[in-house]
């Protein structure tokens, strides 16, 4: 193992005075803290120097300026929980800015439903203010509720209420530049605006996208939708039996999304991810080996998921919930083997009733129970490509990645989701046991190939791991790379000093790119 890095004392007699030293971490547990927990035993490569918690706009700006004096990359993160390599950072001895501490709701508006969140603010943070103050409002929730809504948001990461459709949560950003400028953007730049938060544009080029997935700023305040409790909501589940019947289901989510009859976000898992997902089962199925296709059949028939299952939800008054669940029963149960299976209607005030996991992520609960039913052995790995929402395209992309699994003796968790009503991505998590460091590396060469392989048919990711992040950014290279050469003019442009997350997503400054 390399010797950990460290920072200079100037560095650290900086940070400590803009601070406070307390909240400058550089012994082992406290840097160690924010490893990725998957990452291959032992390995160091993606190891910070040290660990700084600001807890104001001006101490992140601070932050900014002295990585800028002495030229040290910084790498920003939330709450550190995400699923793509954690807050680990992509240049080894940078210095991680935990946002934690950030953890301000700052409003919550009832009449236009939206609020307004620091970076440390967790989903269940911000679904505890909502309840606490008795608004009828309600907050678009991933599958576990421990991140950061501004982080998870920025990443992109997926919600499944109409919100979570192409990421529309977040509105109107305050953001530190990498030079340690304050900017908002859309109608944030002008003076004491009332409609920051409510109108994603201004005047000009919109910028707000711009800071998704980037290394271009530090977001430090954003505004997030939020939606109305209705009348009637109902969690819906559809079954696939056979995996014959898979690109009928794709088809029917797809015409679903298009006849506007699902708003949200759907997902169709494979079985072995359905059970855990959608029943609360346990995970404890062996992945030593990869499971066949009659196990995985079996596997499917015991739990009564099906070989594909499908999650989405409705919202709205009684009449219209019930006339969207009936146009999808229409709709699913002409697929052979499709079934649907309904929740009872829920109004707001049956929502503390609600036990099932997925039934609670769809009504903005937040929950952990995705992380408890796994053993705390098991890994994962990501790899979420983007295709068209129709079968045969998803089939075809599907194929590829369960034999690539299959051949290097790993097994496929995950599903397709209908980002938009276009769109599908399937997210691929490849499992492992941390504790097996020949299958840990094994699953990391696997999905490295995977986006080199599946990218040169023409598919890309959405979301790239910190250990693969290049290889990704790399199968975006029309005209020879236009897109890349032009996110690092801007960034050379807005980074001149290349400290801010070098190499987030691919995009390095140029001090970096010859390294």
């Amino acid at each position: 193992m390399a010797e950990r890095p460290t920072l200079a004392p100037a560095v650290l007699d900086e940070l400590a005075a803009a601070l406070d030293a307390e909240r400058v971490v550089t012994d082992a547990a406290g840097v160690d803290e924010f490893k990725d927990p998957y990452w291959i035993p032992g390995d160091d490569s993606y190891l910070g120097s040290a660990v700084v918690y600001p807890t104001t706009v001006e101490e992140v700006q601070e932050v900014m300026r002295i990585a800028n004096r002495h030229g040290v990359a910084v790498w920003p993160h939330g709450q550190g929980r995400g699923g793509y390599g954690g807050p680990s950072p992509r240049v080894r001895g940078s210095i991680q800015i935990s946002l934690r501490k950030m953890d301000k709701v700052l409003e919550i508006n009832e009449e236009l439903a939206y609020a307004v969140v620091e970076p440390g603010v967790r989903w269940f943070d911000l679904y505890d203010a909502i309840e606490a103050g008795g608004h009828s409002l309600q907050l678009t929730v991933p599958d576990l509720g421990w991140g950061s809504v501004i982080g998870n948001s920025m990443d992109n990461g997926m919600t499944y209420m109409p919100y979570g459709a192409d990421f529309q949560l977040l509105c109107g950003l305050e953001v530190v530049l990498p030079t340690g400028e304050l900017v908002r953007t859309g109608m944030g730049a002008i003076p004491d605006n009332k409609s920051w938060h409510l109108y994603r544009r201004g005047l000009g080029p919109s910028f707000g996208e711009m800071f998704a997935q980037s290394n271009f700023g530090i977001v430090v305040k954003a505004g997030v939708w939020l939606q109305r409790k209705p009348e009637a909501y109902v969690s819906v589940n559809l079954s696939v039996g056979q995996d014959a019947d898979f690109e009928a289901a794709v088809d029917a989510l797809r015409e679903l999304r298009l006849a506007k009859v699902i708003e949200g976000v759907p997902a169709l898992y494979a079985a072995l991810t359905a059970a855990p997902q959608l029943i609360d089962a346990q995970v404890d199925f062996d992945l030593s080996r990869p499971l066949t296709d009659e196990e995985l059949q079996a596997y499917a028939d015991e739990t009564g998921v099906g070989i594909w299952a499908g999650r989405t939800a409705l919202w709205g008054t009684k009449a219209i919930v019930e006339a969207k669940l009936e146009a999808i029963r229409r709709v699913w149960e002409a697929i052979p083997s499709g079934r649907v299976l309904a929740s009872k209607v829920y109004a707001p005030a049956d929502y503390p009733d609600i036990t099932l996991s997925t039934e609670q992520v769809q009504a903005g609960i937040p929950t952990l129970q995705l992380i408890e039913a796994q053993p705390p052995w098991l890994g994962h790995i990501g790899f979420s490509p983007i295709m068209p929402l129709q079968g045969s395209e998803v089939r075809f992309v599907m194929e590829q990645i369960r034999t690539r699994l299959r051949e290097d003796g790993l097994n496929f968790l995950g599903g397709v989701f209908a980002f938009n009503e276009r769109t599908a991505c399937i997210v691929t998590g490849i499992p492992f046991d941390v504790r097996d460091e020949a299958q840990t590396r094994q699953a990391y060469a696997s999905a490295k190939r995977l986006v080199q392989e599946v990218g040169a048919l023409g598919y890309g990711e959405y979301r790239a791991h910190v250990d693969f992040m290049d290889e990704a950014q790399g199968v975006y290279d029309w005209n020879d790379g236009a897109y890349r050469r032009f996110a690092e003019t801007i960034k050379d442009a807005i980074d001149p000093n290349g400290v801010l997350s070098p190499g987030r997503h691919g995009i390095w400054p140029e001090r970096f790119r010859d390294a």
